[in-house]
């Protein structure tokens, strides 16, 4: 039987402080000619006030990199040129679609569509946003296949060359520097103007260098917010898109995370041809330290987690938490920190009425699955050519493919559409 409360629980914790936009948003788009006023039209189409603060508050509730004003238009943009594409094409879906297509949304948070809507609601979102946001997200795909299904074609002889160049892959490494500007309460649209100002003004690496040492409640501020050198596979999946469609010197849209918002400015990049695991999995120690005891002490006596469960004796059972998960599952303040430190190595973090040491316990590699090896007939005792084994799933490797060539085609369509369209900001 599912645990309903236990659920929304969960499912509140993970959605982090999207409540607090709401009443900023409100009064800022007040300001602004009212909640329904136009914010944006697009061939004709209005994108009201009211559906940019809910777009905001629903892609922070699902943990969204990036700056969520801009990305909400962004999204709202481009979920009105792909409704318009539909229906010149003659393609609709049905409420049924869009029921089934909640469900299947929801599930990714162990929830039903019911629960998941019941707890967004809790945070400010209105179910007819998260329903318009399936919908469109239907109507897209169907518009994809219906232009692009047919083209897409993939022979044996690009399986056989993407399983050699998976063989060895990239490792992409990156010299950035780091702005955090932590959120105290629960105002952070002045910390987003804050971000934004200091983005516009970092025009050197020195720029962005002073304002780090200024505003940045980072350990790094006083190097400038400089960080040694990163694979980009330690960093959250999600922030690692933003990085990587940033050229040297540029600096990242403010990157909202659990009581703070980031910025990284691109120093360097640089890959070296060698075995790259595909995903990454972490394991972690939180230890929560009454204000009391010297992080400093705590420090020197642990150098690996396994030292933290004598120095935690005494101290109620929450206060040591030791957790295994994917990178990208780990919240991005935490991750963050854990893409700087090596096992074993800890960082101290003010958290109000405690101080919290992070220690990173092990980071765990996981490569795709082998390349095929050279073929070598393989024979049984009696003589006979044994069955063969494939030591891959070519077919997998087909749909992965077909997947890449047909995103690469609608996301030229909707440049195209954007590039064709008449649109006015507010």
């Amino acid at each position: 039987m599912t645990d309903l409360p236990r659920k929304k629980a969960a499912l509140k914790s993970a959605l982090f402080g999207v409540s607090l936009m709401a009443m900023m948003a409100a009064t800022a788009m007040a300001q602004e000619g009212g909640m329904f006023a136009p914010r944006m039209v697009i061939n004709g189409q209005t994108v009201t006030n009211f559906e940019v603060e809910q777009r905001m508050l629903f892609l922070r509730a699902l943990r969204a990199p990036g700056d969520p004003e801009k990305e909400a238009l962004k999204a709202l943009m481009r979920d009105r040129l792909g409704a318009q594409a539909a229906k010149d094409l003659g393609i609709t879906v049905t409420a049924e679609q869009v029921t089934q297509g909640t469900e299947e949304f929801a599930a990714r948070a162990n929830l039903n569509a019911e629960q998941f809507t019941a707890a967004l609601g809790q945070e400010g979102v209105a179910p007819e946003t998260f329903r318009d946001f399936v919908a469109n997200g239907l109507l897209w795909r169907e518009v994809v296949r219906t232009k692009f299904g047919a083209q897409v074609r993939i022979s044996d002889a690009q399986v056989d060359r993407a399983l050699a160049e998976n063989a060895k892959t990239p490792q992409v490494q990156v010299l950035l520097s780091e702005l955090i500007i932590p959120v105290r309460g629960d105002d952070i649209v002045p910390v987003l103007d804050q971000a934004r100002a200091i983005k516009a003004d970092s025009t050197s690496d020195a720029s962005f260098a002073s304002a780090a040492r200024q505003f940045s409640a980072a350990p790094s501020a006083g190097r400038g917010g400089r960080l040694d050198w990163l694979p980009i596979s330690n960093l959250p999946p999600a922030i690692v898109q933003q990085i990587l469609t940033l050229s040297p010197g540029e600096v990242s849209d403010p990157i909202v995370v659990p009581e703070a918002v980031v910025l990284f400015q691109l120093n360097g990049i640089s890959d070296l041809e060698s075995a790259m695991p595909a995903q990454v999995e972490v394991e972690y120690a939180q230890f929560a330290l009454p204000l009391d005891l010297d992080p400093a002490e705590i420090r020197q006596q642990a150098d690996d987690c396994g030292d933290l469960y004598p120095l935690a004796r005494g101290l109620p059972a929450e206060n040591l938490r030791v957790t295994t998960q994917m990178m990208g599952s780990v919240p991005q303040d935490i991750a963050l920190e854990l893409a700087k430190l090596d096992p074993g190595e800890s960082v101290v973090r003010g958290r109000g009425t405690y101080n919290e040491m992070l220690m990173l316990c092990l980071r765990t590699g996981i490569p795709d699955a082998a390349p095929p090896t050279a073929e070598i007939p393989v024979t049984t005792e009696d003589g006979e050519a044994a069955a063969d084994a494939p030591a891959v799933d070519r077919e997998a490797v087909r749909n992965e493919l077909g997947n890449q060539q047909l995103s690469a085609l609608a996301e030229a369509f909707m440049e195209e559409l954007r590039s064709e369209a008449i649109i006015e900001e507010r």
